[in-house]
């Protein structure tokens, strides 16, 4: 990523949306940029395993667990699969498992928390759907930047 979002805010103002809810830096990468996949699902990662094992040529999925804490949405061997498959980072809006390994992938990872139960495996859910977080819409296709700062979308 080129470009700090506080830099991109002040060049782009409300053409971009900034996400107020403060998620954890967990991967390798802290900044990271790309286009929006999204997967809604609630204490199942079985999609989010099934997309991430898929070419992913820069995107960013942005997984929508309903804020739970409750089980792991994304662990070490999801997330290896993401950085074979040229993923650019992950947003959860819920837990993930494997903190360190996956901060020592070169991957952005940002989640709530963490919580080392494994999640569902039932393949429930819905993918490639628009999906809200803290009242920030995040529409497949649409560009999202991350970094220490945080997170901005394209409205």
């Amino acid at each position: 990523m080129g470009i700090a979002t506080a830099d991109l805010y002040d060049d782009r103002g409300e053409e971009l949306a900034s996400l107020s809810l403060q998620l954890q830096d967990i991967g390798g990468h802290i900044a990271f940029d790309g286009p929006v996949r999204t997967v809604r699902c609630h204490r199942d990662n079985a999609l989010v395993k099934q997309v991430l094992a898929t070419p992913g040529a820069g995107a960013v999925l942005v997984v929508d667990g309903g804020g739970s804490l409750a089980s792991a949405l994304v662990g070490d061997q999801i997330a290896a699969a993401a950085v074979a498959h040229g993923w650019a980072g992950i947003i959860v809006h819920g837990a993930v498992r494997d903190r360190a390994a996956i901060g020592r992938l070169p991957l952005g990872v940002k989640a709530l928390g963490s919580n080392p139960r494994k999640s569902a495996k039932t393949g429930a859910g819905e993918l490639d759907v628009p999906v809200t977080v803290d009242d920030v819409v995040f529409r497949p296709g649409a560009h999202v930047w991350a970094d220490a700062d945080g997170i901005l979308i394209e409205r």
